[in-house]
């Protein structure tokens, strides 16, 4: 490395979209302030991806499915996990969404400030992701406290915070897998007690495997599905001119549309990666058994590969990486496409128009949590 090459990528306070922009042109690939290896241009994080034999997932210590499998261990798993994410498990959820939507967007007073983040985002992903598990609705203030609990504790950066309240998030998911795991217990018939049938190498999953499972569906999923509402609102807010062209929209040109404004401000942050070899990347030498983290964020808004961040729905798609790319690409990608879609249908049927409030700036997260804090808006 260069001696003025900058060595901290995890600043707090500081917007990572604004930050990456100023590193990324000269910069491609740094340290940050825990000795991780941070890529930031599209090509790099795209070759890192699908490079599964020098760039290991296997980067926690914790048990991570599929995330943080390689091989024909990640193979197994993915296996189980798509055959309840496929189209045809889900289709059966679409009118269900729309009505969490619809009974949300309802409920929502009009001419008030409400922060699209919480009130919108955080409330529709409870209730859309307890209405597809099967989990009881009145889990709905817990999960939303400890999705406010878990945000404050990933943005402190302390390590013992985010342990406590990933137990906390473990124990909910325990106390409603405990009753399903009984086999002689049919009284339920939800995407929770079929996940607790599956097997793996002629046995049932294990509790903490299915533990694993169900806080990579929930617990990464709630907090993004929240912050992805919150970037979408937002843009709307800022660019109104956009609303009557979506109202008269087909399902996949609003797709398309979500798509490019989560390119432009990813809230998926980044995934880690750990070198098996040296690697020559981005001009640096990475060593062997080094940490390495593919900052979607930074590829999503690389301007050599987008035309300078044009807003360019169609034109951007194949080269978008929101949702990553390769074998570990997002197994949700189809739930959480449509769950958006339908919130932002849900809104645009409801409303005249989305205005950001007087007097009450938007709030962006700060590393490492990507989109906006919150984003307060008046619904007309």
């Amino acid at each position: 490395m260069t001696d003025h090459m900058p060595d901290d990528l995890s600043i707090m306070g500081r917007d990572l979209r604004a930050y990456t922009d100023e590193l990324r042109p000269k910069h491609p690939v740094v340290r940050n302030a825990y000795g991780e290896w941070v890529l930031l241009r599209h090509a790099d994080v795209v070759t890192a991806a699908l490079d599964h034999q020098r760039f290991s997932s296997n980067a926690s210590r914790f048990l991570q499915i599929p995330n943080g499998l390689d091989g024909d261990k990640h193979t197994q798993y993915r296996a189980i996990i798509d055959r309840h994410l496929s189209h045809e498990a889900l289709a059966p959820f679409i009118p269900v969404f729309k009505q969490v939507a619809a009974t949300l967007v309802s409920e929502l007073p009009k001419g008030v400030v409400l922060d699209a983040v919480q009130d919108i985002g955080a409330v529709f992903a409870v209730r859309a992701q307890c209405a597809w598990l099967g989990w009881p609705a009145e889990l709905e203030p817990q999960l939303l406290g400890w999705m406010a609990k878990n945000h404050a504790a990933t943005r402190s950066a302390d390590h013992n915070k985010m342990a406590d309240v990933a137990h906390e998030f473990d124990n909910i998911i325990r106390s409603v897998i405990m009753p399903r795991r009984e086999l002689a217990n049919h009284q339920h018939d939800d995407v929770t007690s079929k996940l607790c049938q599956e097997r793996i190498d002629g046995r049932l999953l294990s509790e903490p495997e299915l533990v694993s499972i169900l806080r990579n569906w929930t617990g990464g999923d709630l907090g993004s599905i929240a912050l992805c509402v919150g970037v979408i609102v937002a843009h709307i807010a800022q660019n109104p001119e956009c609303i009557p062209t979506l109202r008269t929209a087909t399902n996949s040109q609003i797709d398309a549309f979500i798509d490019e404004i989560l390119r432009l401000d990813d809230p998926f942050v980044s995934n880690r990666r750990i070198t098996t070899c040296p690697v020559d990347i981005g001009g640096q030498t990475i060593p062997s058994g080094a940490k390495v983290k593919l900052n979607w964020t930074s590829a999503n808004r690389d301007e050599s590969i987008f035309n300078n961040n044009k807003f360019d729905p169609s034109g951007n798609a194949d080269a978008n990486l929101v949702y990553g790319i390769g074998k570990h690409v997002c197994p949700g990608r189809l739930l959480a496409t449509w769950e958006l879609r339908i919130a932002l249908q849900a809104l645009l049927d409801s409303t005249q128009s989305i205005s950001f409030a007087l007097n009450q700036p938007v709030e962006r997260e700060t590393a490492p949590v990507g989109g906006f804090h919150k984003v307060p808006v008046v619904l007309g």
